[in-house]
């Protein structure tokens, strides 16, 4: 059987959006924000993120019986995205986050799980048939870690990439990442799961090298506006970003993930793959929001024009 498509497994969220002149402090009030909602969640967003860049995709999470459910779910159907296996959660209401974007992009993010954290092993062993149908299987860490593991473990077995995006951050067990084939974090998710702060490229490597030791099939630590490091058991390349104006960094991470997705089920070399992604990430950092900033295919491949 051809194994197409890729399933993502993980939260939904309403994002609710204060921008601000700069993030307050320990028990200060800043005020003049401007408020806005969007539909969030790291999993929805990377789910947007790849079908945006032109995937194939399907979608496992919960949400409320609730307004904000019901709106998630007709946001993801929009942009052609399954979500035949999102549970209605009948006892917990949807996923909120609640999200101060500073000028220049940089954020603090307060989630309230809500049905995210209802998410089970269950739920997703029900959808057993779909990990052996899709070729690639993306996951995050906004649902309970025995849900995440089982949902890399049914992957692994059916031999799908797994891409797991370690965030937010938390310590994970050697068993979970060695079923892992591609992990991406950013410098305070390595520094988690190392012990090595990461401030500089030597740093950087000596991180993922580590990552590589404890199992992990390939590491892509994403750094913002400083690039990507790759790590394979055959390769260790740099890959400076784009440079563009900041305005909300809030889903950058999750977009890069998603068409990193895509790139690979499309057959393109890893350094190729994480270029569509960073190109994709680039875009996304210059608009507010965290789905409504994902791009189109059409606008990735004009960005991968672009030198830098």
């Amino acid at each position: 059987m051809k194994k197409s498509g890729i399933l993502v497994v993980g939260s939904s969220n309403t994002d609710m959006i204060v921008q601000l002149k700069k993030l307050p402090g320990p028990g200060e009030t800043v005020i003049n924000g401007k408020f806005s909602t969007a539909p969030g969640g790291k999993g929805a967003n990377q789910a947007v993120g790849a079908a945006r860049a032109g995937g194939s995709v399907t979608f496992i999470g919960r949400v409320g019986s609730d307004d904000f459910g019901a709106s998630a779910l007709a946001n993801l159907g929009r942009d052609g995205i399954d979500v035949s296996r999102v549970v209605r959660d009948p006892k917990a209401p949807s996923g909120v986050a609640f999200i101060c974007v500073a000028e220049g992009g940089e954020n603090s993010i307060a989630v309230a799980s809500g049905a995210n954290d209802r998410l089970s092993v269950a739920d997703v062993k029900r959808s057993s048939v779909l990990f052996r149908k899709c070729g690639i299987m993306l996951v995050q860490l906004e649902t309970p870690l025995p849900t995440v593991t089982a949902a890399v473990a049914l992957a692994a077995k059916a031999g799908a990439t797994v891409i797991l995006n370690p965030a937010p951050a938390r310590a994970l067990p050697a068993s979970l990442l060695r079923k892992v084939s591609i992990l991406t974090p950013n410098e305070h998710e390595a520094e988690l799961l190392t012990g090595i702060k990461v401030t500089d490229a030597k740093s950087a490597a000596a991180a993922a090298e580590a990552l590589l030791k404890m199992g992990v099939g390939t590491v892509i630590m994403t750094l913002g506006k400083r690039g990507a490091y790759i790590a394979t058991g055959a390769l260790r390349e740099w890959m400076q970003g784009f440079k563009v104006k900041a305005i909300d960094s809030t889903a950058a991470g999750d977009i890069f993930n998603g068409a990193l997705a895509v790139a690979l089920g499309e057959g393109r070399v890893l350094s190729e793959a994480v270029r569509f992604a960073q190109a994709a990430a680039a875009i996304s950092v210059t608009r507010a929001g965290a789905q409504p900033s994902a791009p189109k295919r059409a606008e990735i491949e004009r960005m991968l024009l672009r030198k830098s």
